[in-house]
């Protein structure tokens, strides 16, 4: 289907050209009723002149009620339909009579008196009259519901922004303390070389987090060259206490998920994992399209579920000095960015392998940038320093 190259515009974006709008063809319409009216009563064409000017009349007349219950659309309620119900019959009465006395001059032979002609038509300008002004406060109260529900969605989108940058920048501390320090320390040792390198890779990483939107989506790659980035620069305190694989299938390659979801699993691993055993340990980053499911894995080959520190690590909290302190990468953070990209269309769980260890399973709703290229095996990556 092709798509039209200009937008249609809504009918109210302009209020007051959709008043004028609706002006016309209000009056236009019922002078086009009472017009037929006259025809089939075989009233003279000259008659159509009275007409014309009683549609005048209330067309300027329903102007201005319209600057007045424009004043009281904004006070309270009691005091809008109090005062709406004096102003009406009064406009009603003021639109009867100018009618009325049209009619007796151009009737002037008629047996019917001012009242009676009064009363006459009394009656069919307090059904336009009504009509207008129910109308009018009906689309003007819908008018209002709608910028409110635009004002609550706008909230909402602006709250969601929020509290998605605020978990997405929720970088633990301690990787850029320990990783200046340890920048600090080659700077005094004078290896210049690592050092240069260590703060490029620093730098790298912060431009990436910083310079993303915090709803933005990169592609599986792109992930995957971000948490490269990330090892390369936990590696030089680690060495080769921490070993990494990367098993990514290239079907998920083109994969879109939240920017910067897995580096706090990494870092968790390395944490929990590679920093509290002497041997360190090895962190496997895994992808695979399961039908219309990117599921992703990480895992490592630390103490699992059965170190004293498991629930510190469930939680993301650590303790300084006897006091709590949250790390911001606890994987609360990160179910808490699933729900808010998805809802409840993926799944988190926390896994403790057969073979030990520790591990995360995400899957979400597999949504390609671009075709993938079916039949591709998958690829691994080894790190250098496994």
């Amino acid at each position: 289907m092709s798509v039209l190259p200009i937008q249609p515009i809504p009918f109210f974006a302009d209020k007051d050209r959709a008043f004028w709008r609706l002006q016309m063809v209000g009056w236009g319409g019922a002078m086009l009723l009472r017009t037929m009216s006259q025809i089939a009563n075989n009233l003279p064409f000259a008659s159509l002149i009275l007409v014309l000017i009683a549609t005048i009349t209330g067309f300027s007349i329903s102007l201005v009620l319209s600057v007045i219950y424009r004043t009281l659309i904004d006070r309270s309620a009691l005091m809008t339909w109090g005062l709406t119900i004096i102003v009406l019959p009064f406009a009603v009465g003021l639109h009867a009579f100018i009618d009325a006395w049209v009619w007796s001059l151009w009737r002037t032979d008629g047996d019917a008196s001012f009242t009676q002609l009064f009363l006459g038509v009394f009656y069919l300008d307090a059904t336009l009259l009504g009509a207008w002004t129910a109308l009018y406060y009906m689309v003007n109260f819908y008018l209002r519901i709608e910028e409110q529900n635009d004002q609550l969605i706008q909230l909402e989108n602006q709250a969601t922004s929020a509290q998605l940058a605020m978990l997405r920048y929720q970088l633990n501390p301690h990787f850029l303390f320990n990783t200046l320090n340890s920048i600090s320390t080659l700077v005094l040792l004078k290896q210049t070389e690592p050092a240069n390198a260590m703060l490029s890779r620093l730098s790298s990483f912060l431009r990436y987090t910083l310079v993303n939107k915090p709803s933005a989506r990169v592609t599986v790659a792109q992930e995957v060259e971000t948490l490269k980035l990330y090892l390369d620069i936990e590696r030089m305190r680690f060495e080769e206490r921490l070993r990494t694989t990367f098993a990514i299938d290239a079907a998920t390659e083109t994969g879109l998920l939240p920017s910067l979801l897995l580096q706090p699993l990494v870092e968790n691993a390395i944490k929990y994992a590679v920093a509290t055993q002497e041997s360190g340990a090895e962190i496997t980053i895994a992808t695979q399209l399961v039908g219309p499911v990117l599921r992703i894995t990480v895992s490592d080959t630390g103490p699992g579920l059965q170190s004293p520190t498991t629930d510190n690590r469930l939680s993301g909290m650590s303790y300084d000095g006897g006091e709590p302190v949250s790390t911001g990468v606890g994987l609360s953070n990160i179910r808490d960015r699933l729900s808010q990209a998805y809802g409840e269309r993926h799944r988190f769980e926390t896994l403790e392998p057969p073979e030990g260890g520790f591990a995360v399973l995400i899957e979400i709703p597999f949504e390609s940038r671009e075709e993938p290229v079916p039949g591709t095996p998958v690829w691994q990556l080894e790190s250098a320093a496994n």
